[in-house]
């Protein structure tokens, strides 16, 4: 085995395990149990913010300091920079590391590039890189100042922004990693964990309706919530029912299936009766408080059998209760 097929199954198996390789690096370090180190890389610089805006770019530089495409976005947000000191890797390898390690761990690959010209547009180019500090600027001093600084030996660089949904919620990555010298690879690794508002509750739109049926042909009824263990909507729930009537009245000809789903606790029979419920609770009040016509939804529930998550943690199961619009 060549020493850079030997590095990538290092690599990938510091992701898939969570392996941290020990190293010299700078106190107080919390390293995210999501991204481990390559091996050899000491941590020299680390921002935690348990809540902050951020600017994720999935685009290229359109213009002096632009990037043409973000994602805005908010939450937790880690950021580490590491170092590596010595001539056996090259930026080249530690960036297609990091790319299969991502694809591995199934996350979606928003935007991806490598270049060796140092004042380039495309994305991981020097000046991309520059545009997206500028945007999400570092709050503490530090090590990581060397990646955008540039030296008379610095190479290429390369840079991966990728996305995966969990049952925590929303994860982006941003991974860049340049050669700073002919002895010495920087990476920065940026984790932005998505928060929902500090209600915990996340209400469905009229538009976020249509452009998921027309996506996916049903939509999950943010915001749809009941007494525990029972069939009874709360109060919290009349904004979704607002947004969710007033697509329906916008949208007269179209009828669907409301279908009511649970976690897995409990038996078959009767997680499927209170899902069904639950489902009927949602009909209900569509026909009786909006003058929904009843004929144009129907209501069933599948209990556990239909997850979206694994029920093996409360983040899971919490995703995986649920009331579904599925179109007919």
């Amino acid at each position: 085995m060549n020493r850079k097929r030997l590095a990538l199954v290092t690599m990938m198996m510091v992701f898939t395990l969570g392996v941290s390789v020990h190293a010299e690096d700078i106190n107080g370090i919390q390293e995210h149990g999501l991204i481990s180190r390559y091996p050899g890389q000491d941590i020299r610089w680390q921002q935690i913010e348990n809540y902050m805006p951020f600017r994720v770019p999935v685009g290229p530089v359109s213009g002096y300091r632009q990037i043409g495409e973000w994602i805005e976005t908010q939450g937790r947000v880690t950021r580490t920079f590491y170092r590596y000191e010595g001539t056996d890797h090259s930026y080249s390898e530690f960036y297609l590391n990091y790319l299969e390690a991502l694809k591995t761990q199934n996350f979606e690959i928003l935007a991806e590039g490598i270049s060796g010209d140092r004042r380039g547009s495309e994305v991981g180019s020097r000046t991309w890189s520059e545009v997206y500090f500028i945007a999400n600027p570092a709050t503490k001093p530090g090590a990581v100042g060397t990646f955008f600084s540039g030296t008379s030996s610095s190479g290429g660089a390369g840079a991966i922004v990728a996305r995966k949904e969990r049952a925590a919620g929303t994860v982006y990555v941003v991974i860049g990693v340049e050669q700073h010298a002919s002895n010495y690879v920087g990476a920065l690794v940026d984790i932005i964990e998505v928060e929902a508002a500090e209600t915990g509750l996340v209400v469905v739109d009229p538009e976020a309706i249509g452009a998921d049926l027309k996506e996916y042909g049903r939509v999950v009824l943010d915001g749809i919530v009941f007494d525990f263990d029972r069939a009874t909507l709360k109060p919290a729930s009349d904004e979704a029912l607002t947004a969710i009537a007033k697509f329906l009245t916008d949208n007269p000809d179209m009828t669907f299936f409301v279908v009511g789903h649970t976690d897995s606790v409990g038996t078959l029979t009767y997680n499927t009766k209170l899902s069904s419920d639950r489902a009927a609770a949602v009909v209900d009040a569509l026909r009786t408080r909006f003058n929904i016509a009843p004929n144009r939804l129907e209501p069933h529930g599948i209990g556990p059998l239909s997850p979206v998550f694994s029920n093996t943690a409360d983040a899971g199961k919490e995703k995986n209760r649920r009331v579904e619009l599925v179109e007919r």
